[in-house]
């Protein structure tokens, strides 16, 4: 990446529409399309690259057998290649209007049919969330999150700016009637989530805190790990009753 020294020797030419934003420089968003057979041929020429942006594609502009041109992209996009930006970028989408619109008549969204029951909601405020097929959900409150497909959330529980994965199947009755909460999908009663992301399959107990905060260090535990002040829950791990992960409430 050019240093800030020698930027100005980078401006592109581009439409008014970037420019009249003070827009002039263009940035690889990492997406690359080549003609099959092309891209067979560099990797003959270079059998012993392993990055497309430092090694295939200057070969490649630098050549005289190659047509390589770029696309301005005015559209939304955004970098989740770190779990900060990952996380920023799921919760925006329960904002108003979020710039990357899921509902636009145009430009569509499709997901994976699952074809999941509806989701169930016994007495929850809701804010500013966005809730998925199939849950069942007793909390006290839900605020600006995420919550995933077969999601189960015990009453008095208050989840907050938090990424709820869900889970991938259902437990059966027989299984709920004989195990300790401890050991069922899902979030038991009188937890308390905030900053934080849930993988799938997790089974949490009852009177569980798990709170991010910016002041918390970055660390990797066995069944969790911090990483930029926000608590991420692995997948099928289970978390004890009236375990604190995170900042005490």
């Amino acid at each position: 990446k050019p240093g800030p020294d020698i930027l100005d020797n980078w401006k592109s030419p581009l439409e008014s529409t970037y420019t009249d934003q003070g827009k002039h420089f263009l940035a690889s968003m990492g997406i690359y399309v080549f003609s099959k057979q092309v891209m067979m041929t560099l990797f003959d020429i270079m059998p012993s690259a392993v990055d497309f942006g430092k090694e295939i594609i200057p070969y490649a502009v630098h050549s005289d057998d190659y047509k390589v041109m770029s696309f301005p992209f005015g559209g939304y996009w955004t970098d989740i290649g770190s779990i900060k930006s990952y996380f920023d970028a799921n919760l925006h989408l329960t904002d108003f209007l979020p710039d990357f619109n899921l509902y636009d008549n145009t430009k569509k969204i499709y997901t994976s049919a699952r074809m999941l029951s509806p989701s169930k909601i016994f007495g929850t405020t809701i804010n500013k969330s966005l809730i998925s097929d199939g849950c069942i959900i007793h909390a006290e409150g839900i605020d600006n999150s995420i919550v995933g497909i077969r999601s189960r959330i015990g009453v008095r529980t208050t989840i907050r700016r938090s990424i709820i994965m869900g889970n991938d199947y259902y437990q059966s009755l027989k299984d709920i009637s004989k195990e300790s909460q401890a050991k069922l999908l899902g979030i038991g009663n009188d937890c308390r989530i905030e900053n934080a992301i849930l993988d799938k399959n997790v089974k949490i107990g009852n009177f569980v805190s798990i709170i991010g905060h910016d002041s918390l260090e970055d660390c990797e535990e066995e069944n969790y790990c911090i990483k930029d002040g926000i608590v991420i829950l692995k997948k099928n791990v289970s978390i004890p009753d009236k375990s604190v992960i995170g900042l005490k409430p």
